[in-house]
Order: C-alpha cells, then sequence, then structure tokens
C-alpha cells in the first residue's frame, strides 16, 4: 500500500466500512487509556508514542486487525492469545474482523506497554 496518507483519519478511510469500524474502536480504546498519547504514522501504520517512546502500532487487513505491541508485549500475553485462538508472532497479534475486539486485552497491554515505557524512563 501507497503512503498516501498524512494521518490516522485517512489511514481509516481506505477500508470498507465494516474494517474502519474496527479500526475506530481501537483507536478509541487505546486513547481511553492514557492521556498525552500522540498519534502518528510509522511503518505506515497508524501509531501512538507515549512520553516521546512508541506505544503501539495498528493496521487494517482484510480479514483481521494487526496489533503491534513489541515483542516484549506480546511474549507477556501469549497465554491470553492461545486461550482466545488468536495467530500471534513475535510482534504482532491478529483480531479477526468477524469477531469482537477484545478491548479488556487490549487495555492490559496498554497499561503493560506504559509501565514498561514508565520504567525505562526512570
Amino acid at each position: 500500500m501507497e503512503n498516501t496518507f498524512k494521518n490516522i483519519d485517512e489511514y481509516i478511510l481506505l477500508f470498507p466500512i465494516e474494517v474502519q469500524e474496527k479500526l475506530l474502536e481501537l483507536r478509541q480504546a487505546i486513547q481511553s487509556q492514557v492521556s498525552d498519547l500522540e498519534e502518528y504514522i510509522g511503518y505506515q501504520m497508524p501509531a501512538f508514542r507515549y512520553k516521546g517512546k512508541p506505544l503501539v502500532y495498528f493496521a487494517g487487513y482484510k480479514k483481521h486487525i494487526g496489533f503491534y505491541p513489541g515483542a516484549e508485549g506480546i511474549s507477556n500475553f501469549e497465554t491470553d492469545f492461545k486461550e482466545r485462538k488468536y495467530t500471534y508472532s513475535k510482534g504482532a497479534v491478529q483480531f479477526p474482523i468477524s469477531g469482537d475486539l477484545p478491548l479488556d486485552l487490549v487495555n492490559k497491554i496498554i497499561q503493560f506497554k506504559v509501565e514498561e515505557i514508565e520504567q525505562k524512563k526512570s
């Protein structure tokens, strides 16, 4: 996909409405967890920074939403991904478009990532 978007809103508009709804829901869930987040486009995906450090990335696909909390964010929640039967790799997890987003799990991952950044800062 060519980088023809300047911000997250433009990125989301590239997708069918069903995918747009999931992307907006995920974006809102992330924003509601932490104040002072900076939105940006990184690696041609919507992303958030917390205190100047990358927090998470996400991306839309035909059949899933990719969520990228980094290697630590994945390894720490592997059990949850296995229990819920999500496809995941070293740095990403896939949430199927056909199901509800696991906002409870997303919230836990965001809190973990915020704490990780806070600990590295101190």
